[in-house]
């Protein structure tokens, strides 16, 4: 079970939420009062007695900014606004006047805020505006963005300028967008929160990873009954045993491992299994194949997961199976597949299966789509796509996962979540949230095999 998860908008759909608010009795007037008001919440807290500078923008990115100005003056605060373009909309035009304070040319110190440009942002600043931006912000020893900051473009998370500002928090009006989960643009934020103002569920919106709900076994579980995974390893021996510790702690009753050379210092909680892999994937108590993890390329690795997809049994393929894989090999399956690709992975696969380059959603929902399978394409900014439609972005988990290993532990602990659950997104979304967690827990400088020894620790966090 998963809780509740927030949506993730693209700019229409934003749109057409605060549309459906506005035929429900908003105006836009309230909704600009209504996102300044909780924004300037926010600031007062980070600010903290310091004096404020406010950036505003033309549109009404730029009146929320007012509105926000005029919230911490009236509480005291000594607020700055900078506006080096005129109000362009009715209800900007309309904030504006309604602040009591004075505008200037610069500000300095405390608390900088963006409100330049918001979501709707297509094109670049230009010259004047972008250096303003970094100057006003080079000015202040913390900087918040206004639902984006100015330079960003919402949908594809592209940076529109060069060298922009690096913000302390960024807060996202309404509703979450896409750029709030995607490089580059993510990697400038700093900390995110939501602004809530009464937006509603759209139906077809991608959504937030969130954090799953997991329960304790049921009294009469046996090892069978609570998920058994086979992974199907090669030549390294290192990226299989890391898969398996991901898969042991990340609740599968039994992890056998199948593999062309020795272990020597193979787990005692993994079984391994030295009969043919045909024989193996007979197994009918089988919840989860993972192929890929140490597998290697050569013509025995190619000949062991033609065997493996063919077994058509719930299946991860991770790795060097994504490599190998060709599209004819999935022709006659029906069961659950999952594929876990990093970025140059997904380079591979799009040029195999023909999709072309439009971007990390776009390619992943076009390899969901012609796989029928769900697709974790990880990194930095995870998605998660599955063929039905349904996306999902997972927040940023730490950098301290950019070492080797990791993205074996990963599919370990998908294999797992699919051998208990039989559900691929279900399953893909779990271990993401997992793998994410695990690392926070496991603090900085780890090595992957501490990080899997710290999924049991945020399998814990989510009972």
């Amino acid at each position: 079970m998963t809780a509740a998860a927030d949506p993730i908008l693209t700019i229409a759909q934003m749109r057409a939420a605060e549309d459906a608010l506005i035929a429900g009795g908003e105006t836009v007037d309230s909704l600009m009062q209504t996102a300044g008001h909780e924004a300037a919440e926010w600031v007062w807290r980070v600010a903290a007695g310091r004096p404020v500078t406010v950036l505003c923008g033309p549109g009404n990115n730029g009146g929320d900014g007012y509105v926000i100005a005029e919230t911490l003056r009236q509480r005291g605060l000594a607020v700055t606004v900078v506006a080096p373009v005129d109000p362009k909309t009715g209800a900007a035009q309309r904030a504006r006047a309604a602040f009591g304070g004075m505008l200037a040319e610069h500000g300095q110190g405390g608390v900088f805020v963006d409100c330049l440009f918001g979501s709707g942002l297509a094109r670049p600043l230009g010259s004047e505006l972008a250096g303003l931006l970094r100057d006003l912000a080079s000015r202040h020893h913390y900087r918040i963005a206004v639902d984006l900051p100015s330079g960003v473009e919402s949908d594809s998370g592209a940076l529109l300028d060069d060298d922009l500002p690096r913000y302390d928090l960024t807060l996202a009006l309404g509703a979450w967008k896409f750029a709030h989960g995607l490089m580059p643009a993510m990697a400038i934020m700093g900390e995110k929160r939501l602004v809530p103002i009464g937006v509603h569920a759209i139906d077809g919106a991608a959504q937030l990873l969130a954090r799953p709900h997991f329960t304790a076994p049921p009294s009469d579980a046996h090892k069978y009954s609570r998920g058994l995974v086979l992974i199907v390893g090669g030549g390294m021996a290192g990226a299989s045993m890391l898969a398996c510790e991901g898969a042991l702690r990340a609740g599968a009753g039994a992890v056998r491992l199948t593999s062309t050379h020795p272990h020597p210092s193979v787990s005692p909680d993994v079984v391994l299994k030295d009969q043919p892999l045909e024989d193996l994937v007979r197994d009918e108590r089988t919840g989860a194949v993972l192929i890929g993890p140490g597998l290697g390329l050569d013509k025995a690795a190619e000949e062991r997961l033609r065997i493996v997809l063919g077994a058509d049994l719930p299946t991860v393929a991770d790795a060097d199976a994504l490599t190998l894989l060709k599209p004819d090999w999935l022709r006659d399956r029906s069961a659950p597949l999952i594929l876990t690709p990093h970025a140059g992975e997904m380079t591979r696969l799009a040029r195999s299966f023909g999709i072309a380059d439009g971007g990390k959603i776009a390619q992943a929902k076009a390899l969901a789509e012609t796989t029928r399978a769900v697709v974790v394409a990880k990194g930095p900014d995870t998605v998660i796509a599955s063929p039905d439609g349904r996306l999902v972005l997972a927040p940023s988990a730490t950098s301290w996962l950019a070492v080797a290993g990791t993205g074996d532990v990963l599919s370990g602990t998908v294999a797992s979540r699919l051998a208990v659950t039989g559900d691929p997104f279900t399953a893909a979304c779990e271990a993401v949230w997992l793998h994410g967690e695990a690392a926070w827990q496991a603090g900085p400088a780890f090595l992957a095999s501490e990080l899997a020894k710290s999924i049991s620790r945020a399998y814990a966090a989510a009972l």
